[in-house]
């Protein structure tokens, strides 16, 4: 049976233990070769298939990633429902590092990456809405198992999506507070607008792993952010069971 759910696991998610593996599929896609093979299995005895952004061994850049063959090839095996798991940092004053986030908004920083399936041989110009760029129906259902489960999370948020793979500046980092953006990250554009474009209902479930520059003194270190996601990321995995047993219900 062709799971009709899909995990895209980000930094700190690139395995899912919790899963019982059934079998691998590396797929070629019009758009090149996906991030890592689609791996199908079981999660509490649902099925899933999980892909990994950032490659098996986290070797490609956010800049790299190549998102349309990523969500093509989610689409193309009858996949519906994506959670796009993510790290980012927290801005707003209660983003602190080890909380869950489930941003409804999103602003888009990013450049030169390709970020749309609509520009070649095509018979008319498409422009999708994207006035609400998650799916409210797997939003609810996210912040209802968080709920149910007792989770720290934080219901509502924008997400800015920068270029990496650098992290940002104290003063880029104010700017993004001006605009607005709660959280902040490289991976949530153009995934989710290609989502949309390919008809697939999608939520992002981001685990905060640091405060984002100029929030609080000194650097920002990879063993903090290493730090932080362990915990995060067990939070997911329990959310995701959850979650998934609502979606099988759907």
């Amino acid at each position: 049976m062709t799971p009709t759910v899909a995990i895209i696991g980000g930094t700190g998610l690139t395995a899912l233990d919790t899963l019982k593996i059934t079998r691998r599929e590396a797929l070629s896609t019009p758009y090149g070769q996906p991030s890592s093979p689609l791996i199908y299995g079981e999660l509490d005895g649902r099925s899933v298939v999980f892909l990994a952004r950032h490659g098996l061994h986290h070797t490609i850049p956010p800049h790299k990633i190549n998102y349309r063959a990523n969500l093509w090839a989610l689409q193309h095996i009858g996949v519906r429902w994506v959670i796009a798991a993510a790290a980012v940092g927290g801005i707003r004053a209660d983003m602190e590092p080890g909380v869950l986030a489930f941003p409804d908004q999103i602003v888009d920083y990013t450049w030169g990456r390709p970020s749309t399936f609509f520009e070649d041989h095509l018979s008319h110009v498409t422009h999708i809405d994207f006035t609400e760029p998650y799916c409210p129906t797997l939003r609810e259902k996210l912040i209802q198992a968080a709920r149910e489960l007792g989770l720290n999370a934080r219901e509502s948020g924008t997400y800015a999506a920068m270029q990496g793979p650098r992290l940002e500046t104290a003063a880029e980092i104010r700017r993004l507070e001006r605009d607005g953006c709660d959280i902040v990250g490289m991976t949530g554009m153009p995934e989710a607008a290609l989502a949309r474009e390919l008809g697939l209902r999608y939520a992002a479930c981001a685990v905060v792993a640091n405060w984002a520059a100029g929030k609080i003194p000194g650097e920002i270190t990879m063993a903090e952010i290493e730090r932080n996601l362990v915990g995060g990321m067990e939070q997911i995995k329990k959310l995701l069971v959850r979650v998934i047993s609502m979606l099988d219900e759907e």
